[in-house]
């Protein structure tokens, strides 16, 4: 392979960048760690969903000590932990996460512009140095490694940085080194592409390939990084389609994207999904749900003064009703004429449930709203009188301004306090976990 480990393509056309992409080590543990006085990197910590049902939650993050010395993996159910009292179990805070991350961010546009920092979750973040790593130190490695030393001064939490010639060089440079590199630091330029990139052969390892890609990678007698770089790139469009031509340019570390491009999607839709607190069996309480999420999404969109014409409704089985079915659940779609009323969408995202639902015991729900076009008034029904639909707008817009001055809670449907509703307790979660900042322990 030494002689195919040649770089063939023209990296002079290519702007040559400094872009960091920066991950605060196991967030959500860490702070937890760090509020409890404990090093992030030495306790052994997970934070856990609150579920009430038998399955307990999920873990939502677990510390490196945790993983390593425990076993322990993200999304494990409880009742899977090891019995070892070592572990200390927290509850989310998902208000402290996003305090702390506002903190984080903010110390990073100390050494870029603001629009030099985009925030891709709420643990990572790509700065693009390029014009401003030579006013903070003698190279971007000393830059990079003077704000992991302030931010662990600053807030106790440890960061992980890539850093690449481009912001997708950097996210490999992140997950395939810094990760596992005692400075938490990892550097890959355009020269590096053969010697570090090319010999990957566990495709999914590689930020964008999801395992369906990389199995449908290795069906066609791809196995590396190295083969997919040495494709005929017209031919790999023709067979993988937009794909086919996003991997073969992140097979030699190309990305031209712009950070501070903005994308304006070219449909737009509003959406909302929970995953239920239990398993749902009884009709009833499911399509009390339905209807608290087709209100909930209804004023979405008139606040944004639209109307749908398309509808979704989403219906995810639990795991053992997954396992029965065959598959995991169902999604349906409807063409309505437009309208924002809260009680034509609730009965009509009902129907749809009554449809095509047939008994099975349900714990995921999603809802979208889609076809959206102007809301310039009220379409009216020929065979009903006008009085109706008129009365009905006026109580959704009073409705909708007094939430939006006191709150989701300050005005509940009476359907949302009998079995089965979930729109009050959801009310107080952000990110749909807990969002206060007590300390449970």
């Amino acid at each position: 392979m030494s002689e195919a480990m040649t770089t063939e393509y023209d990296y002079s056309q290519e702007k040559r960048g400094v872009f960091f992409l920066i991950d605060s080590k196991s967030f959500y543990a860490s702070v937890e760690s760090v509020e409890r006085g404990l090093n992030p990197l030495r306790s052994e910590l997970v934070v856990m969903s609150e579920q009430a049902n038998t399955n307990g939650g999920l873990v939502l993050a677990a510390s490196p000590k945790a993983k390593s010395d425990l076993g322990v993996m993200n999304v494990m159910r409880q009742r899977d932990l090891p019995d070892d009292k070592r572990l200390l179990i927290t509850h989310p805070r998902m208000n402290l996460y996003i305090e702390e991350n506002l903190t984080i961010n903010n110390i990073y546009r100390q050494y870029t512009t603001d629009s030099g920092v985009l925030p891709y979750s709420i643990d990572e973040s790509i700065l693009d140095v390029t014009d401003t790593w030579g006013f903070f130190g003698d190279t971007p490695e000393a830059v990079a490694s003077t704000i992991q030393k302030r931010v662990r001064d600053e807030t106790g939490i440890y960061l992980t940085v890539g850093i690449g010639d481009s912001p997708v060089l950097a996210k490999i440079a992140l997950d395939i080194e810094a990760k596992h590199n005692k400075t938490l630091m990892g550097v890959w330029h355009y020269e590096d592409v053969p010697k570090k990139l090319w010999p990957i052969t566990k495709l999914d390892d590689v930020w964008s390939i999801g395992s369906k890609t990389a199995h449908k990678l290795e069906t066609m007698g791809i196995h590396s990084i190295y083969d997919i770089a040495h494709q005929d790139p017209y031919q790999f469009r023709a067979k993988m389609g937009l794909v086919g031509e996003q991997l073969f340019a992140l097979s030699w570390g190309i990305d031209r994207t712009a950070l501070t491009d903005v994308l304006v999607p070219k449909s737009k839709s509003f959406s909302n999904s929970q995953v239920l607190p239990k398993d749902y069996r009884k009709r009833e309480e499911i399509e009390v749900v339905i209807r608290e999420m087709a209100d909930q999404v209804a004023t979405r969109i008139r606040s944004h003064k639209k109307q749908t014409c398309l509808v979704s409704l989403s219906i995810g089985y639990s795991f053992a009703e997954s396992e029965k079915q065959g598959r995991h659940g169902f999604r349906k779609q409807l063409r309505i004429e437009p309208t924002n009323d809260t009680r034509t969408l609730m009965t009509i995202m009902v129907s749809l449930f009554e449809k095509h639902w047939q008994g099975e015991v349900i714990r995921n729900i999603g809802i979208d709203y889609g076809g959206l076009v102007d809301d310039v008034g009220i379409q009216l029904d020929l065979f009903q009188q006008p009085e109706g639909a008129i009365n009905a707008n006026k109580i959704d817009k009073v409705v909708d301004e007094i939430r939006k001055r006191f709150g989701t809670t300050a005005i509940i449907r009476a359907m949302s306090k009998v079995e089965g509703g979930t729109a009050i307790n959801r009310a107080s979660l952000v990110g749909g976990h807990n969002g206060g900042n007590s300390y449970d322990g």
